[in-house]
């Protein structure tokens, strides 16, 4: 062997050994969790339990950063400028990785190509409310309101897997309504509550609050169940939407060409947390359920949402610059 390919081949081992030695030993310093929702919010909630119990699981810091707006721009862009390193993560919903590709011609980033799937977390139920002093009692009654007066109706929503999911549920009844655009959540059902609006969509963690209130009336929820926090209410699907559901999400990813080492390390220690009795009691008072399985699951999950939010985006011409 000459010279040259030995120092080839040693630098080689040195590499792969470097590799391995990383993927043993991470985490070695404080991880960061990065949420694109406020403090309070379902994928805060999330990323904070997660913290706490991978700080515990591996002896070191996991703390969570919030970086809202833009309509997560600002998160999903910090995530995919940090190293792929593992110890830049991104506890995501829906929106920065499926509904934005689909409603932004000129989002800044690819939520495919940019991003490193790790391990689904949580889903959150979807609730249609209207105002407790609404005159419609049921969804059928919602619907023929819309479909006696094309547009009349106003709908309020925070963001565009919200909207969507709403702009599915109209096609599905084949009705119209107008969208109002909220930079909130809290502030469009506030407006539900005060009858501005006459309707709108969220998860059941945000809503629940304002139910028990006596502000907001439940109409259905998204799940193909229904929920043991709201047992009189159906689901969309008996109420007669068939076929429909609606889950706000969270699952965690890391920027791109990640070491598959790590991301193996996390998503077992993930995987490891969601089996254990406390997890389901946490999520559950949140209204939330377990949303298990691998990177490779997570992965094909995502691509297939981004696909159906297309579709209904493209026909409820939702398409934004």
């Amino acid at each position: 062997m000459t010279m040259r390919k030995l120092l080839g081949a040693l630098m080689t081992c040195a590499a792969l050994t470097g590799g391995i030695a990383h993927a043993a030993d991470y985490p070695d310093h404080t991880v960061k969790l990065i949420v694109s929702l406020p403090p309070g919010s379902a994928a805060d909630n999330t990323a904070r339990f997660l913290s706490r119990h991978l700080s515990d699981r591996f002896k070191q810091s996991f703390v969570v950063e919030n970086r809202p707006g833009a309509n997560s721009f600002i998160a999903a862009q910090a995530v995919i400028a940090s190293p792929p390193d593992g110890y830049t993560l991104f506890v995501s919903t829906n929106s920065p990785v499926t509904t934005n590709a689909a409603v932004y011609k000129n989002i800044p980033y690819d939520p495919i190509r940019d991003f490193t799937p790790i391990a689904p977390v949580a889903r959150f139920p979807m609730v249609l409310v209207v105002g407790a002093d609404s005159p419609y009692k049921s969804v059928a009654e919602l619907v023929a309101a819309a479909k006696q007066a094309p547009g009349k109706l106003n709908f309020g929503t925070s963001t565009a897997t919200y909207q969507a999911y709403l702009e599915l549920f109209h096609e599905m009844n084949g009705i119209k309504s107008t969208h109002v655009p909220y930079k909130g959540t809290g502030a469009a059902l506030t407006d539900v509550a005060g009858g501005i609006l006459q309707y709108s969509l969220a998860d059941v963690s945000a809503v629940m609050p304002l139910i028990r209130g006596g502000k907001l009336r439940a109409l259905a929820v998204g799940s193909p169940e229904r929920l043991k926090d709201l047992p009189e209410i159906p689901t969309m699907q008996e109420s007669g939407t068939k076929g429909y559901e609606a889950f706000a999400w969270s699952a965690v990813f890391g920027p791109a060409n990640m070491d598959p080492k790590v991301v193996k390390v996390l998503a077992d220690a993930i995987a490891e947390l969601l089996r254990a009795p406390e997890s389901v009691t946490f999520l559950n008072n949140l209204g939330a359920e377990i949303f298990a399985g691998t990177p490779q699951s997570l992965k094909a999950f995502q691509a297939a949402e981004l696909e159906t939010m297309k579709g209904v985006v493209q026909r409820a011409n939702m398409q934004q610059e």
